[in-house]
């Protein structure tokens, strides 16, 4: 019998390091829905619980992930409307200086006015941003672009709402606070080619019945004529897109308060923490260094007070 997930089919092998998010939360204030980090590595709190229960008002461990901020900057502004069988790009207005630190030579897309005497015919209007990863110490070979959503009652308060912030750096103070609730997206740990047992974690076979123990038992009847897709073979397990809903934000910090999360001797495989960076409880998917995509939480089914933090873990993880 097997026991392997089907809720994610097929298993596909992620393409590329900066995951799509296919949606947003709807937000009516102008702010920005989207922003990434790169996942640093794991240590435990001890906080107050706030919700309801036998525990609430007394002190609870609970295991957080520390993630790192890079510098984030909006180089451009672009507006859709709707086409005929989906919404299409109606245009683009970039900064001059920050145009050409991503790679955009020639542009005469600079004068954001042309598009704002006729605001109405756009449905939506998002913020194209790039990050730069190299203080971080993560080498890019090519600067990495990314789209920022973002909230507003219209397509005209979204436009100053961006336009304020084009050819500056965003922070992360701007996009969320603590007690907020957060979807994040990130490539998983690659495992390479792995074995049914592995992999689906079926019934390894008895020595004596057969010349194969790590095997499946049969891969079908014999008709229809043709092996099953949902039949348990050996394949490439892990490096795959995964989304963590509601991941409660504890804490956010600054460069100049890193001395709170940074652990003795620095995190396994990353080093010391030495930027912004945030507080998330729970685990998130991926090793540390990976990439992660943040979105305001579409399922969010309350606001949470911000945490009361009586004790952060500084110990090495070495040893661990």
């Amino acid at each position: 019998m097997r026991k392997g997930s089907m809720e994610f089919w097929p298993h596909r092998r992620a393409k590329k390091q900066m995951p799509r998010v296919r949606s947003h939360a709807k937000v009516a204030e102008p702010k920005f829905l989207g922003f990434v980090a790169f996942k640093v590595g794991m240590t435990h709190v001890t906080k107050v619980e706030e919700n309801e229960g036998p525990s609430k008002g007394t002190e609870i461990s609970r295991p957080v992930t520390i993630i790192e901020v890079p510098k984030v900057s909006i180089y451009g502004i672009r507006f859709y409307k709707n086409g005929y069988a989906y919404r299409e790009i109606a245009g683009e207005v970039y900064d001059a200086n920050s145009a050409k630190h991503v790679g955009i030579e020639k542009t005469k897309n600079t004068d954001v006015s042309q598009f704002k005497n006729k605001i109405g015919e756009y449905n939506d209007v998002t913020a194209l941003a790039f990050m730069d990863a190299e203080p971080i110490g993560i080498a890019n070979k090519r600067v990495m672009r990314f789209e920022i959503p973002v909230g507003g009652k219209d397509a005209a308060e979204k436009l100053g709402f961006i336009e304020s912030f084009l050819g500056k750096e965003i922070k992360i103070n701007d996009f969320i606070k603590p007690g907020d609730f957060i979807d994040i997206t990130a490539i998983t740990k690659g495992k390479g080619w792995a074995g049914v047992i592995k992999r689906y974690k079926v019934a390894k076979q008895y020595r004596k019945a057969t010349n194969k123990i790590r095997h499946v038992g049969t891969l079908g009847p014999w008709h229809p004529a043709k092996v099953q897709f949902g039949v348990p073979q050996a394949g490439h397990m892990g490096y795959n897109y995964r989304t963590e809903l509601n991941k409660l934000v504890l804490k956010v910090g600054t460069q100049a308060s890193v001395k709170e999360v940074n652990v003795k001797g620095g995190y396994l495989n990353y080093g010391l923490v030495n930027n912004d960076y945030a507080m998330i409880e729970g685990s998130l998917p991926g090793p540390s260094k990976r990439l992660l995509r943040i979105r305001k939480s579409i399922r969010a089914f309350r606001q949470a007070k911000e945490p009361k933090i009586t004790y952060v873990s500084l110990e090495s993880k070495q040893g661990a």
